[in-house]
């Protein structure tokens, strides 16, 4: 039996299991602004604490349409 440490070997985990357990065990949320699976307001409401708390994004980058 081999033994690897945490994060070497074995299964790569999904960036959605590393922002869930980010979350679950330091309470750090990481949420994509564009991610679907939130409503217009909660979308709305990540735009406005990034920007707040990091000031605003390149125009480029915005996706609003």
């Amino acid at each position: 039996m081999r033994f690897h440490p945490k994060g070497y070997g074995g299964q790569r985990r999904s960036p959605d299991e590393v922002k869930r357990d980010g979350w679950r065990e330091q309470g750090v949320l990481a949420v994509s602004v564009d991610d679907q699976r939130l409503t217009w307001p909660e979308r709305e409401l990540v735009e406005q604490l990034g920007t707040r708390l990091y000031g605003p994004r390149p125009a480029e980058d915005l996706h609003h349409g």
